[in-house]
């Protein structure tokens, strides 16, 4: 069993928590969520099982990107991946700043939809990512088809920069400072 690296209780929800991905143990899970068509702007629809393995081993290899499993109230529910914009994703697109940290957020296909549970997930994640002092703001890259996704990220207090043109799709290049989210959580420092 992998350790678990962040844990954070919703008021609502109950327990939200994360452990780095096990490539081997973990990939027949991973398959079933990226191929998944709701999974659709994750990119990786037509991947099998071996290629779903081998990718999050590169993950796993990377000392620039890392994938966790997210876990609710025990349960496998997300995956979370960050990396360093200064090295992987943005690069010659975004001028990373220190303490940037890029981050990608995928909640599992589920048929039985829980009322504000992707908005959980997306806060565990940011509150995550903001434990670590080191990061100032979090950089994100998604679709700008993902109408979705624009949404819940501008409830968590991102701010999109500008249209950026990757290999794989047209994105809106948001970023969030610390300040940010923890104003959307009426928080201060």
């Amino acid at each position: 069993m992998s350790t678990t690296l962040f844990t954070r209780t919703d008021p609502t929800l109950g327990e939200f928590s994360l452990r780095p991905v096990d490539p081997a143990a973990d990939a027949a899970l991973l398959h079933s969520w990226v191929t998944h068509p709701k999974a659709v702007f994750w990119l990786m629809q037509g991947c099998d099982l071996d290629a779903v393995e081998k990718e999050f081993t590169r993950i796993a290899a990377d000392p620039h990107h890392h994938a966790y499993l997210g876990l609710h109230n025990g349960t496998p529910a997300f995956l979370m991946e960050h990396y360093d914009p200064a090295h992987r994703e943005l690069v010659g697109i975004h001028h990373a700043e220190p303490g940037d940290v890029g981050m990608h957020f995928l909640c599992a296909p589920t048929d039985t939809p829980v009322h504000g549970f992707t908005l959980a997930v997306l806060s565990t994640v940011m509150a995550a990512l903001f434990a670590n002092p080191a990061h100032r703001r979090v950089v994100v890259e998604p679709d700008a088809r993902n109408t979705a996704v624009h949404t819940l990220n501008k409830a968590v207090g991102f701010e999109v920069l500008r249209t950026v043109s990757l290999p794989s799709k047209d994105a809106y290049l948001s970023t969030c400072t610390r300040d940010q989210f923890l104003a959307t959580r009426g928080e201060h420092r």
